[in-house]
C-alpha cells in the first residue's frame, strides 16, 4: 500500500464516493432508520447526490482508488465514510482527523456530526476518538418531498487549531 493521500474531491471521484457512501449507508443504517427513508437511499439517490458535494468533499486515496471520504458542512462533519475493506488499518481515523482539522481551520470551537442511534460501531469509534455523547436528537435527513426525522446521537469535540 501507498501513503494514503487527503485531497480536495473533483467530479472524477464522484462514483466511487456515491458507491462507497452507498454501501456504507446500507451497512450503518438499516434497521436503525424509519422505513420511509429506505427508498430515499436507494443506489441511485447516491449517483445523484455525490457530484452534488464534490466541493465540500475530501477523499482518501490509496494505491490510486479513494478508499474514503469526508463532506464537512460549517461546524459538522456531515460525512464520514471509509471503504469497508479498509477498516481496521487506522484510515477512519485519519479521515476523522483532517475532518477535525478542517472544522477548526474555518473558526470553529466544537465539531459535531450525528451517529444513527442503532449503529453502535461507528458511536464506539467516535468515543475512542475523543467525541461525546451529546445526546439523541432528530435528524432532519432530506428527501425528495422534504425530510425525514431519524434517531440520531449527536457527537461533539472541543477543538483546537
Amino acid at each position: 500500500m501507498t501513503e494514503p493521500i487527503l485531497r480536495p474531491a473533483t467530479s472524477v471521484d464522484a462514483p466511487e464516493v456515491a458507491r462507497i457512501w452507498h454501501a456504507g449507508w446500507r451497512d450503518g443504517h438499516l434497521g436503525s432508520v424509519p422505513d420511509a427513508l429506505l427508498p430515499e437511499r436507494d443506489e441511485a439517490s447516491f449517483i445523484e447526490r455525490a457530484p452534488l458535494r464534490v466541493a465540500d468533499t475530501t477523499v482518501l486515496e490509496v494505491d490510486g482508488h479513494v478508499a474514503g471520504f469526508i463532506m464537512i458542512l460549517g461546524d459538522e462533519a456531515d460525512q464520514v465514510y471509509l471503504d469497508a475493506k479498509h477498516r481496521g488499518s487506522g484510515l477512519a481515523s485519519m479521515l476523522l482527523a483532517e475532518a477535525e482539522r478542517q472544522i477548526a481551520a474555518a473558526g470553529h470551537d466544537t465539531a459535531w456530526l450525528a451517529v444513527v442511534a442503532g449503529n453502535a460501531r461507528a458511536r464506539k469509534f467516535y468515543e475512542r476518538s475523543g467525541w461525546s455523547d451529546a445526546g439523541l436528537f432528530a435528524y432532519q435527513a432530506e428527501t425528495r418531498d422534504g425530510t425525514t426525522d431519524v434517531p440520531c446521537h449527536r457527537y461533539e469535540k472541543a477543538l483546537t487549531l
